[in-house]
C-alpha cells in the first residue's frame, strides 16, 4: 500500500537547527562537486529524494523539483497530485510530466523517455544542473548488476558522482551516503514520503537484488556494499589504465564524410579490452551520448575481427566495416553502399 504525505506542514520541522546541520555534512564530502545555486532535483517522492531536496533546500539553494510519472501503476497519477500539493505547501517549485511509456517497456528505455524529458525542462526552465537522490546502497547494487550482466572495468564502475547528458549536469550527492542513514535522518525529523511498491516487485532485476541476493550474501558474514564498492574501485583505477591506452589509439582516428576511420592494422593489434572500450568511445563520439554497444555487439565484433573484418556489422544506429587498409564506422543514416 502506498505510504503517504500524514502531514502537510514537515517541511517546519525538517528546518531545525540539527537537520540543516546534518544536511550540511551531507553535502561537504570531500568528492562533493560544486553546485550552483539553482538547482533541479528529480523528486519521485520517495526518501532519498525528497531527503536530497529538503538538504539542498536547507543549504540555501533555489530548487525546483522534476517529477516524470511513467504511468506504470493505477495509482501513479495521484502519487503526482500528492507530491504536487506537498511541493506547494513546502514552497518548492514543482513540475511533472506523464511519459507514454509502455507498460511492458523496459528499464533502459523508461530511463531514455525519463532523460529525455530532463533535457526538456532543463531549457525551458533554464537550469543546467539535475541532481538525483542516489546512495551507496544504489551503487554497490548497480555494480554487483552490471557485474551479473558481464560488464567490464568500465561498467563496473557503477554511477558518476557527476556526468554529463547532452547539455544537462547529472549530479549524485548523496552517493557516499548510506540508505539507513537517510531514512533514520528522515524519520528523526518526522519528514514522510511515499514508498513506491514496484521496489518490492521481483520481476525487477535489482530487486532481486536487493531483496534476495544481499541479504543471503549478508548472512554469509560478508558485508555487501563493502563487497561491491570494493570492486568498483578497483575497476575505477583499471578503466583508468585502460581509458590512457585508448586515448593513445584514438590519437589515430580521422574523420571522414561519412563517419570515423582507423588504420585496420591499428585496430587488430589492440587488446579486445581496448577494441571495446575504443569502439564504445567512437560510437560516443559519432552519435552522442546514450548510445553504446552491448555486450552481444562486442562478441559479434571480436569474431568478426578474427575473420579479418569480411562483411560489414549492423551495431546499435552505426555500421562497422573494413575497407581494404582501414576500419570504418558510420551513422545508418549515412548516405553510403552496404557492405565492403
Amino acid at each position: 500500500m502506498m505510504r503517504t504525505f500524514r502531514r502537510i506542514d514537515a517541511f517546519g520541522d525538517a528546518l531545525n537547527d540539527t537537520f540543516s546541520d546534518t544536511c550540511k555534512t551531507w553535502l561537504s564530502a570531500a568528492d562533493m562537486p560544486d553546485l550552483p545555486d539553482s538547482v533541479a532535483v528529480g523528486w519521485s517522492g520517495g526518501a532519498d529524494s525528497t531527503a536530497l531536496l529538503l538538504a539542498l533546500v536547507c543549504s540555501g539553494r533555489k530548487v525546483m523539483a522534476w517529477h516524470v510519472d511513467h504511468g506504470w501503476r493505477d495509482t501513479s497519477a495521484r502519487e503526482a497530485e500528492q507530491l504536487a500539493e506537498q511541493a506547494e505547501a513546502w514552497g518548492i517549485a514543482f513540475v511533472a510530466a506523464r511519459l507514454a511509456v509502455a507498460s511492458h517497456a523496459s528499464e533502459a528505455e523508461a530511463r531514455t523517455g525519463r532523460y529525455a524529458q530532463f533535457q526538456v525542462w532543463s531549457r525551458q526552465y533554464q537550469l543546467a544542473t539535475l541532481c538525483l537522490g542516489h546512495h551507496r546502497d544504489d551503487q554497490a547494487e548497480t555494480v554487483c548488476m552490471r557485474l551479473l550482466q558481464g560488464a567490464g572495468s568500465v561498467g563496473c564502475r557503477g554511477m558518476w558522482r557527476e556526468r554529463r547528458i547532452g547539455h544537462l549536469r547529472i549530479v549524485r550527492p548523496l552517493l557516499h551516503l548510506p540508505a539507513s542513514t537517510i531514512r533514520q535522518t528522515m524519520a528523526q525529523a518526522g519528514i514522510d514520503w511515499l514508498d513506491d511498491p514496484s521496489n518490492r516487485d521481483l520481476r525487477i532485476w535489482r530487486n532481486r537484488i536487493r531483496h534476495r541476493l544481499f541479504p543471503a550474501i549478508s548472512k554469509a558474514g560478508v558485508a555487501p556494499d563493502e563487497l561491491f564498492l570494493r570492486w568498483q574501485r578497483q575497476a575505477e583505477c583499471v578503466a583508468a589504465r585502460l581509458d590512457a591506452v585508448v586515448d593513445v589509439l584514438m590519437q589515430q582516428l580521422s574523420r571522414t564524410e561519412t563517419g570515423l576511420c582507423l588504420p585496420w592494422a591499428v585496430w587488430v593489434d589492440a587488446l579486445p579490452s581496448a577494441r571495446a572500450r575504443l569502439l564504445q568511445k567512437c560510437m560516443l563520439q559519432l552519435l552522442g551520448d546514450g548510445v553504446t554497444p552491448g555486450r552481444r555487439h562486442i562478441i559479434m565484433v571480436e569474431t568478426w575481427t578474427k575473420k579479418s573484418g569480411r562483411g560489414g556489422l549492423d551495431l546499435s544506429r552505426c555500421r562497422l566495416y573494413r575497407e581494404r587498409d582501414d576500419l570504418h564506422l558510420r551513422p545508418v543514416t549515412s548516405a553510403f553502399g552496404r557492405d565492403k
